[in-house]
């Protein structure tokens, strides 16, 4: 009886070492096999940002579908949040659901937010389906090229331009969300 408990006091002390030695994850998870269907550039997890080169990075095809501020960014040149992300959710049929989202605030565990934050572009260029802005400050101009853009809370000091009318009717936006500048196509 007593070689039973140290034998399996030994193998669930591998299990235990072996998982701890692990490498540890990297900031993306693998994307799940082809089956033939679109599926999204990039599956992976939230980036807390607190300065321009990693708001650059999080926001690149490479990037993070949630970018999370930490504090007021500014740039003085034009960027563009680029590829297809899925958010780590399936919708009622199974697939990914794509989104991505520039989080400019922090909220505590009860997701109340605890602070808003600006973030200054003279030019940011939508590509990425599902965008939004939440929660916060955007000065300057958006050129929004994919369907299904969302402003949540948000205070736009500036222009948005659409690529298309049909763009430009899948745009949604709160009542706690103002535009201070033009709407339209371009």
């Amino acid at each position: 009886m007593k070689h039973r408990y140290v034998f399996l006091i030994l193998v669930l002390t591998v299990f235990v070492l072996a998982g701890c030695g692990a490498e540890p994850a990297p900031n993306t998870t693998t994307p799940p096999a082809n089956t033939g269907t679109s599926s999204p550039d990039a599956y992976s997890t939230p980036s807390m940002v607190t300065d321009e080169a990693g708001f650059e990075h999080a926001i690149s095809k490479d990037g993070v579908w949630i970018i999370c501020l930490l504090n007021d960014l500014t740039f003085d040149k034009e960027l563009v949040l680029d590829g297809e992300f899925s958010n780590g959710r399936k919708d009622d049929n199974g697939n990914d659901i794509l989104q991505r989202k520039i989080a400019l605030y922090e909220q505590d565990s009860n997701r109340n937010i605890t602070a808003r934050y600006t973030l200054t572009i003279p030019k940011l260029t939508i590509n990425s389906p599902n965008a939004s802005i939440q929660h916060g400050t955007f000065k300057g101009d958006l050129y929004v090229n994919a369907p299904n853009f969302q402003l949540v809370d948000t205070t736009v000091e500036g222009n948005v331009y659409f690529a298309s009318e049909e763009i430009k009717n899948s745009f949604t936006m709160d009542d706690d969300s103002k535009i201070n500048g033009d709407q339209k196509v371009q």
